[in-house]
């Protein structure tokens, strides 16, 4: 009991200690303007608390694991497994991880914008300790994403489940801090004009996307670009500033560079920054036009239905007609529209003649041309470009 009750004092003074060098070497080495682009060397919580406060736009963090493997691994004819037993995924028991958890993400939360979020990646080794804290200082989980492998690693020893899944947690900065991007229409075009789903089934890192040096993988944990693809595309703009404080392999600012986004990655060994910079070094930003998406409908102008009765789109006393002609009503000029039953709204009309508690009146009317049905929304699109 004491000898543990001093292992945990001696844990405790250590993490005082390196919090304390921490910052006094990130005041000496403070940036006043981000470095966009860039590979910084170093160590992560020292570098994020030498950014500009509320700098980043959104922060994807792919921290160890601490998947505490002992020995090596080998197939049923055995051969080699390549896991995961670099020294930079290994800690002094949980104390020391959540400790380490713990620091990093106060400094995450430092330097990430109000508006933006983070996005943390785990397994089971790891997540459920680093969700708790997530909480614990102050982030708002939105959602937690399940990567569901098509192709996992299999299970060799044959004495647990195979393992084909890792979670992502995706948070914004607390509570109220609502004003973060999330580009749901892009994510239900991208997906055949479906919602996007938490359960996203992607294969691993394998073939030609993984990096390699002198036959053996580059980077043990390298994440494969569609996963970090969705990411960016749901939760970033064109011109945002994305940090990844575990830069690894580079696969955070290869997507970031393609997608038009800026990166900054920090990094503490000289081979995986030499890998990632010489990865980024091939890919190219798509042109301005490939990088446009679907916006969302509440960042377009507002356009009134009686909008498209003074530009003369249409003229008091038409008919629109619901789908199949089931429903009717005739447009009046100040932008109501009658039935046999009710008046008042595009909306409140179509509620009423549907015996609905609510309805969308710009996609459930249509106008008649040419024996054709045309929705009213096709006009209104029609406005919004003139604005534009």
């Amino acid at each position: 009991m004491i000898l543990l009750m001093t292992q945990k004092t001696n844990i405790k003074r250590k993490a005082a200690q390196a919090a304390k060098s921490r910052k006094a070497i990130a005041k000496k080495t403070a940036y006043k303007s981000l470095p966009k682009d860039k590979i910084l060397k170093g160590d992560c919580i020292e570098l994020m608390n030498s950014l500009p406060e509320k700098s980043v736009d959104v922060i994807f963090a792919d921290p160890p694991y601490n998947m505490q493997l002992k020995g090596e691994l080998h197939r049923p004819d055995n051969s080699h497994v390549d896991a995961v037993n670099d020294s930079w995924d290994q800690f002094d028991g949980f104390q020391a991880y959540d400790n380490f958890t713990r620091d990093w993400l106060t400094a995450a939360r430092r330097v990430l914008k109000d508006t933006g979020t983070i996005w943390v990646i785990g397994s089971y080794h790891n997540i459920y300790r680093v969700g708790s804290i997530i909480q614990d200082i102050g982030f708002w989980v939105l959602n937690d994403i399940v990567w569901r492998k098509s192709n996992p690693m299999p299970n060799f020893r044959g004495t647990r489940f195979t393992n084909a899944h890792e979670t992502l947690l995706w948070c914004n900065k607390g509570e109220g801090f609502n004003k973060y991007t999330f580009n749901y229409e892009a994510m239900k075009a991208f997906n055949d004009d479906i919602q996007m789903r938490s359960d996203w089934v992607l294969p691993i890192c394998s073939g030609k996307e993984r990096l390699k040096v002198n036959g053996h993988k580059g980077h043990s944990t390298q994440k494969p670009e569609a996963l970090l693809y969705r990411v960016l595309l749901s939760s970033t703009n064109k011109g945002d500033v994305v940090l990844d404080p575990f830069f690894g392999s580079g696969t955070t600012g290869a997507v970031a560079k393609k997608l038009g986004r800026h990166y900054i990655g920090l990094e503490r060994e000289d081979k995986y920054i030499k890998l990632a910079t010489d990865r980024i070094k091939q890919i190219e930003t798509l042109s301005d036009e490939d990088l446009e998406i679907t916006p969302a409908k509440r960042s377009l102008p507002r356009v009134a239905f009686g909008t498209l009765i003074e530009n003369g789109m249409i003229k008091p006393g038409t008919i629109l007609f619901g789908p199949g002609k089931r429903h009717a009503a005739k447009v009046r000029a100040d932008g109501t529209v009658i039935s046999a039953d009710s008046k008042g709204s595009i909306h409140q009309v179509g509620a009423s003649v549907q015996n609905a508690p609510s309805c969308n009146g710009w996609t459930f009317w249509n106008i008649e041309v040419n024996d054709n049905l045309v929705s009213i929304d096709n006009l209104r699109a029609e406005v919004r470009a003139a604005m534009n």
